[in-house]
């Protein structure tokens, strides 16, 4: 089992700060960085999709300000970095339209939990927003979107 060393301490004055551990080059390497908390957050939620969607490792740190100093923040990411099956297709596949119109609210609803701060979901997570896509017509998903980012605002 290989063990990682710790996040180094970000240089410079503190800010939000994501360090990435890539395992290939044993390193930590800044992803994202702003004055300015959820943007971070933010894009650690996009880069962990897309990185558990090419089956990578996923290893992050959060570093933040904490009375003028550096602090590191636990990271919302709670599971291992194993990747995902893929769920299963529906019996009936919908047509051209119809699916791409799911799939936009599959990620309308993946983009509101990423904003409130839910990013490494279940696989029974992902199969309860597909569920969701599926059901719900477009206006009810951007509502229930816009609740989430409302949520995680705060």
């Amino acid at each position: 089992m290989e063990t990682r060393p710790e996040s180094p301490r970000p240089q410079g004055a503190p800010r939000w700060v994501a360090m990435h551990y890539r395992p290939a080059e044993r390193t930590w390497r800044a992803a994202a960085e702003s004055p300015h908390r959820s943007p971070v957050l933010h894009a650690l939620g996009e880069m962990t999709q897309t990185l558990r969607a090419r089956g990578d490792e996923v290893t992050f740190a959060l570093w933040g300000p904490k009375d003028g100093d550096w602090h590191r923040f636990d990271t919302p990411l709670k599971q291992a970095a194993a990747s995902r099956p893929a769920p299963e297709a529906p019996a009936a596949e919908p047509a051209g339209l119809a699916e791409r119109m799911t799939g936009r609210r599959h990620q309308v609803l993946m983009s509101g939990l990423s904003k409130a701060g839910l990013y490494d979901l279940s696989p029974e997570d992902d199969a309860t927003v597909r569920a969701l896509a599926e059901r719900l017509d477009e206006a009810a998903v951007r509502r229930v979107a816009h609740w989430l980012a409302a949520a995680g605002a705060r």
